[in-house]
């Protein structure tokens, strides 16, 4: 049980609980206030915390009602919280997540679907679902995700605003939920790239590498052609100036002498899932947890996936992390559509939720199999539906990668 009591409020703090509340964003156990704890370059900003990450006295539900009834109030705050708090933000509560963040949709079975500002007919995307909205809705100025499978990437483009990936284990996770550890990220979301940025300078390392401008352009036919036609082209005309902007762009294709982007993702799943099972797969035994019907689904496909003799999978992903690493280098950007298709109705069939999930993770999975840093920039509408370009950038230059998308954002953002 979550011991901790809802602290007072003061009429700021209320409206932003209310602002919270209307979106559908705030989780079960997301009542509270943290101060900052000093002064720092994030004085008089404040933020919105997944339900995965520590807060000291308060149990993070993880998006499970089990969860929360089994676990603990941690002791401490999450590693990158109080990072948040000491350089002078407030955080002003913690947000709705798929069940143990294992989902790209945003919808919550027992909590429900945090609000689209964009596009309120459509999902937020997920798992970071609340935060995402907590951000495009303007209850606050950025918020903490996590992203493993794209739980950052995604929602940022689906609710039109900025989002960052960073590098695999290069901002502190202690504290933090973990899914699948190979692949697990702590990222962020924004409304400006300025902001993306100034966060970055609190929770990231200096880059590693000297500080070679980016000047290469890497255009992945393979993975454009994963894109809805109609994406695609409301996209290429940012993508153009990105490419204007950086430097001689290089048509090619990542994945099409190993298998395809279609095996990349299913190395990325069948890695992923034994991770988890690995993971939770004990908890899931002893406590028989009740999931929604899609998550119950995911969590069996683990158990079996962990039951299975791993094949040419793990030999794949260091394929897939020489290649990128090596075509990168120090100052080439891969840029490719974040995600397939804009957000899906909320009324979408089982058939179109599982379709626009394994087209979007054939392009999410490139990052997360190389462990590399990936932005998002809302660039476009199709339908009225936000729609986002990704920058991805060699392993351990966040900050670079991060500096570029706010020095292009003007030219490349509606």
């Amino acid at each position: 049980m979550n011991q901790a009591t809802a602290p007072k409020l003061d009429a700021g703090d209320a409206q932003i609980w209310q602002r919270l509340t209307d979106l559908g964003a705030m989780a079960p156990s997301g009542d509270y206030v943290l101060a900052p704890t000093g002064p720092g370059p994030l004085d008089g900003l404040t933020f919105a915390i997944k339900d995965l990450f520590d807060v000291a006295g308060r149990v993070a539900g993880c998006g499970n009602p089990d969860w929360l009834r089994t676990h603990q109030p941690a002791k401490a705050h999450a590693a990158s919280v109080e990072k948040l708090l000491a350089a002078g933000a407030k955080a002003i509560g913690g947000t709705i997540t798929d069940e143990l963040a294992f989902s790209l949709n945003g919808q919550n079975f027992h909590y429900g679907t945090p609000r689209n500002s964009a596009a309120p007919d459509r999902i937020p995307g997920g798992s970071s679902a609340g935060s995402a909205s907590a951000v495009a809705g303007g209850a606050c100025d950025f918020a903490l995700g996590t992203d493993t499978g794209g739980s950052v990437r995604i929602p940022a483009a689906l609710n039109g605003i900025f989002g960052i990936r960073p590098s695999h284990g290069v901002v502190d996770d202690r504290g933090v939920m973990p899914l699948a550890k190979s692949h697990d990220t702590v990222g962020w979301f924004a409304r400006n790239a300025d902001l993306l940025a100034k966060v970055g300078n609190v929770l990231l390392p200096p880059d590693a590498g000297d500080e070679a401008e980016f000047s290469t352009v890497y255009l992945a036919r393979d993975a454009w052609a994963l894109a809805d036609v109609e994406v695609a082209a409301a996209l290429i005309p940012a993508r153009d100036r990105a490419v204007a902007a950086i430097g001689p762009a290089i048509d090619m294709t990542l994945a099409a002498d190993c298998g395809g982007l279609s095996i990349w993702r299913q190395s990325f799943r069948f890695l992923q899932m034994r991770e988890i099972w690995a993971e939770h797969g004990a908890w899931i035994e002893r406590e028989k947890p009740k999931f929604g019907p899609e998550i119950a689904e995911r969590f069996a496909m683990c158990k079996d996936a962990a039951a299975k003799t791993m094949g040419e999978e793990a030999e794949l992903r260091q394929i897939v992390t020489r290649r990128l690493e090596d075509m990168l280098s120090e100052d080439g950007i891969l840029v490719i559509p974040t995600a397939a298709d804009i957000a899906p109705l909320k009324s979408m069939s089982a058939a179109d939720s599982a379709g626009f999930r394994d087209r979007t993770l054939s392009l999410t999975c490139i990052a997360g199999l190389a462990r590399l840093p990936q932005v998002t920039l809302p660039v476009a509408l199709v339908k009225g539906a936000p729609v986002g370009l990704s920058l991805i950038a060699r392993h351990g230059r966040d900050r670079a990668l991060l500096a570029l998308a706010a020095r292009l954002a003007p030219e490349v953002c509606f």
